[in-house]
């Protein structure tokens, strides 16, 4: 697959999260493909396909009216696509929630194998995890 194939597959996957499309995300995914999240937060570390799919279904009992992913920004070479990327949404809770990322993504035969997630943390743990 090409850079241009690779920045589409991250802006299908992007797009999935936004809609709530659960089986995009997951198929998404190469069997081996892993998700890294920064931080110290209840939800940083890394996460099998297996483990997305849960946490995605808990995304959208998070964000009832929906989780907002807009791309601002990606770029692509060989075989990796850096996405700069804003959310926006309300939680369960009734706070707002609005976070800026920087993804990076590496893709082997139209599949994601690795997503890295970097954000505010502090303010994704304080409104994701309770300040946990």
């Amino acid at each position: 697959m090409g850079t241009a194939e690779n920045k589409e597959l991250a802006r299908r996957f992007i797009d999935a999260i936004s809609k709530g499309d659960i089986d995009t995300i997951q198929r998404s995914f190469a069997d081996d493909g892993t998700v890294w999240t920064i931080g110290t937060m209840p939800i940083s570390g890394t996460f099998t396909k297996d483990q997305v799919a849960m946490a995605s279904r808990r995304v959208l009992e998070l964000f009832p009216k929906g989780l907002k992913i807009t791309i601002t920004g990606i770029t692509a070479e060989d075989d990796r696509v850096a996405i700069e990327a804003v959310s926006k949404g309300t939680h369960s809770s009734g706070r707002d929630y609005a976070n800026t990322y920087h993804f990076l993504m590496r893709a082997r035969d139209g599949k994601i194998v690795e997503w890295r997630e970097y954000m505010d943390t502090m303010h994704a743990n304080d409104v994701l995890c309770g300040g946990d």
